[in-house]
């Protein structure tokens, strides 16, 4: 699912970032994937801002509403006063009209100085006055007696002067919109002076603005600050913690390049300082145990390298006296004839194995190398076909061999190669249950491959893991007419490895197996693919139900379905590499 997600999501990375920012991006998605420590700031900082950012409105809110309640209080109880004065003045006890200022005079004088009014008074006609005499509307400052919401004004007609409600709104001030807070009261000033009026005290918040704007700015440089510290805070925990883990990172590393020596630097005694410790315990154990393992496998090389060259005088001197009674074995009486005989198979099976050995101890040693030269891979596979028809006379069974398109032409040791074609060609006759082995051989620009396929009794999934192992027969019981030492795979895949190729094994129980080997056309040259596929077209057909298992060179074993690691033809027809490429 994860991989469906990927592929899915791609494509559309592709369409969503522009491409000169997909090259920082992908540097810093792989940053993000590789440090631990980034994720860890990251995560603590955006946290930190989502926090800073509920709090702290949430503070606001809180602080202004606060303000906003203060001024109102403060307002109201100054309101409540010049409301009555006004009311005293303005009206007499039987609802007439007393002898006082104009009421525009007294409006103004409860505005206070003209030149900076601390507040803006209205007077105009209560909601449902339809009387026609009486004073007209009136705003001091010049303002319009219509910005009193309609809402406020409902609410003072319904109280008729018993309270003073109030509403905080905005009004356009001198071309900009200000927030403030109007108190009204009822004023009854009688039928005959015009009925009742609405008395409006509105008081300007820009003081309280500002002191909101300073408190709105303080939170954000804090909040700022504080996140800031915050990210610092986790950068320095994480980095505590972070800090020693890498550094065992590091030291495995060098451990796993060969570097023994490395050891942690250990620090206090807590808990990371004991993980390093226990560590460098562990790192020293294992130094000494490989140390241990370099010297047991030195002295077992010295020994099968001394052990082979010291056989190999008596087994001159055995092969010179069975040659000699193999030639007069006519001449014993029947019994001795068949020792005879025998004695020879062995000493020839014996002189093989002492080769095999002698070549395992010098890939062992290191001491392996390649006389390469520019050769026809072909003319090599014809000649160990040709050489092997009649054992495979013997069997029943046939070789077939083709050469598919591509030159085969390339650096190799000719000695090597036709050794690791011999031995595979051979093992397929041994096995093929008279069946035909298919030979093939192909070639492209980076490499050239050759395959043998046998349809015999295969080999089960348990087999392939250990079927490039030294002295191991998948069935030890069969009756074998080569003679082989059980070394040979292995040195055809040491062989394959020298040249910095590829030989792998596909098989499955009673469907015979394919060996592939892969060689680059160049001594080092990079190979990423095959010309021949691993898995055999005619094990494809069988379905998707179908398992098998390739093994890589070194043997570790893959297994999956048929299905998916059948190969699939190229666009030109020419037969394509399986979709497993295994490394080598």
């Amino acid at each position: 699912m994860t991989r469906q997600l990927a592929e899915t999501a791609r494509p559309l990375a592709r369409l969503v970032v522009p491409g000169p920012l997909r090259g920082p991006v992908r540097l810093a998605v792989g940053r993000w994937r590789r440090s631990m420590q980034l994720r860890v700031v990251a995560t603590t900082v955006v946290l930190g801002i989502v926090v800073v950012l509920v709090v702290g409105q949430l503070l606001l809110q809180r602080i202004t509403s606060g303000i906003v309640a203060s001024r109102q209080d403060v307002v109201t109880a100054q309101s409540r006063q010049d409301y009555g004065q006004t009311r005293k003045d303005l009206t007499s006890g039987g609802g007439e009209q007393r002898n006082a200022p104009t009421i525009h005079d007294a409006m103004d004088a409860l505005a206070g100085p003209l030149d900076n009014p601390t507040r803006y008074v209205i007077f105009e006609k209560a909601l449902g006055n339809t009387a026609i005499s009486g004073p007209n509307d009136y705003g001091t400052g010049g303002i319009s007696t219509d910005v009193i919401p309609p809402e406020l004004r409902s609410a003072v007609v319904a109280t008729g002067g018993a309270s003073l409600p109030n509403q905080v709104f905005t009004m356009t001030l001198s071309g900009r919109e200000v927030p403030v807070i109007a108190v009204g009261g009822l004023l009854d000033l009688g039928a005959a002076a015009g009925g009742r009026y609405e008395l409006y005290f509105v008081y300007k918040l820009d003081r309280e603005v500002q002191v909101v704007d300073v408190v709105r700015r303080t939170f954000l440089l804090g909040g700022v600050a504080l996140v800031l510290l915050v990210g610092a805070v986790a950068w320095v925990v994480t980095r505590q913690v972070v800090a020693p883990v890498a550094q065992a990172a590091r030291t495995a590393e060098e451990l796993a390049s060969g570097r023994l020596d490395r050891r942690m630097r250990v620090r206090g005694d807590d808990e990371l300082a004991r993980l390093g410790r226990a560590f460098n315990e562990m790192a020293a154990g294992l130094e000494r145990q490989i140390h241990q393992l370099e010297e047991l496998s030195r002295v077992q090389r010295r020994f099968v390298s001394d052990v082979s060259h010291e056989l190999r005088t008596p087994l001159t001197t055995l092969r010179m006296a069975g040659e000699v009674m193999y030639e007069a074995r006519h001449s014993f009486d029947p019994a001795l004839g068949r020792s005879a005989e025998l004695l020879q198979a062995q000493l020839d099976r014996f002189e093989s194995l002492l080769a095999d050995l002698l070549e395992v101890s010098r890939f062992d040693a290191g001491a392996a190398v390649l006389d390469h030269e520019a050769i026809e891979i072909r003319e090599i596979v014809e000649r160990v076909v040709e050489d092997l028809t009649p054992l495979a006379h013997k069997h029943a069974t046939g070789v077939r061999l083709r050469c598919g398109p591509g030159s085969t032409v390339a650096e190799a040791d000719p000695r090597r190669v036709e050794r690791i074609v011999r031995n595979l060609v051979g093992n397929a006759i041994e096995h093929s249950e008279s069946e035909p082995v298919e030979v093939q051989l192909a070639g492209d620009d980076e490499a050239v491959a050759v395959t043998v396929r046998d349809h015999g009794v295969g080999l089960r999934e348990a087999d392939l893991g250990m079927v490039f192992n030294r002295f191991w027969r998948a069935d030890p019981a069969r009756a074998r007419t080569i003679g082989g030492t059980g070394l040979g795979l292995a040195i055809a895949l040491e062989d394959a490895h020298l040249h910095g190729g590829w030989l792998q094994v596909w098989g499955e129980p009673q469907e015979g197996a394919n060996f592939r080997l892969t060689l680059p056309r160049r001594i080092g040259g990079p190979l990423s693919g095959s010309p021949l596929p691993l898995i055999p077209p005619d094990a494809a057909a069988r379905g998707e139900g179908a398992v098998a298992v390739a093994v890589s060179s070194d043997g570790t074993a893959v297994v999956a379905a048929v299905a998916d690691l059948a190969p699939s033809p190229s666009r030109d027809g020419r037969p394509a590499s399986s979709a497993l490429e295994l490394p080598s």
